[in-house]
């Protein structure tokens, strides 16, 4: 599988402190990538980097392109989307409003629509008239999910996604991803649940201490207690 995305020793750093120490890893193009770990290992800071939100050093290659040093909304552009784990919806406008702003004027019409947001996430549709400050956490994080996928990326970056949420929902954001393989849109899943990472992943990245300590199939990461127990389990 051609790699859509490779970073080659990145470091990364928040003033002098220095989070980062030499990560290095690909995904494939329509691949399902879990980056998984506790709090603090750097896996939000991993996708910050890539996305140009934190200053890094090193190699993040974009088939052709390198993105260091460039611009978010350049990387956007690009055919990156990035779904934060503090969702950053717009509470003041109605769904549909938040789904418009995802467009992205410069680019053709994409793979995805309206009706193909709220076929996935019905609730969105009921509610499309709606505040979205005033919608639950889930229907925000769906909203934050179909906002990034109006702008057609080639490649989602999605950090915690099921984090507070039912386990209905969780579900939801779990056929989601899947959706996302079967019309060959990459993802790079930041999670600490190892259930839904470990259900769609294709593979699974550990990250500790700022560096990647291990990379393999979701069978492979379950039948590894040491590694779980080491730097996944609390």
């Amino acid at each position: 599988m051609a790699a859509a995305l490779k970073l080659a020793d990145v470091h990364a750093f928040y003033g002098k402190s220095h989070v980062l120490h030499g990560v290095s890893f690909e995904v494939g193009a329509g691949e399902i990538v879990a980056l998984l770990g506790r709090n603090g290992s750097g896996r939000s800071t991993t996708v910050k980097t890539i996305m140009g939100l934190v200053r890094g050093e090193g190699s993040v290659r974009w088939g052709e392109q390198e993105l260091l040093g460039r611009k978010a909304f350049e990387i956007a552009h690009a055919g990156i989307g990035y779904v934060p784990e503090n969702r950053e919806i717009f509470p003041n406008l109605t769904v549909q409003q938040n789904l418009l702003l995802g467009c992205k004027a410069a680019r053709p019409r994409g793979r995805w629509g309206f009706d193909d947001m709220y076929a996935m996430f019905p609730r969105l549709k009921e509610r499309r008239d709606t505040a979205a400050g005033v919608l639950s956490g889930g229907e925000q994080q769906m909203l934050t999910l179909c906002r990034t996928l109006m702008g057609d990326p080639d490649l989602i970056m999605i950090d915690e996604p099921t984090e507070g949420l039912a386990p209905k929902i969780v579900e939801l954001v779990g056929e989601y991803l899947r959706e996302l393989e079967r019309r060959g849109i990459a993802v790079l899943l930041v999670e600490q649940k190892l259930t839904i990472a470990l259900e769609v992943a294709r593979r699974c990245l550990v990250m500790g201490h700022g560096q990647i300590v291990f990379e393999g199939t979701p069978a492979e990461l379950r039948s590894n207690p040491d590694v779980r127990k080491e730097w996944l389990e609390v």
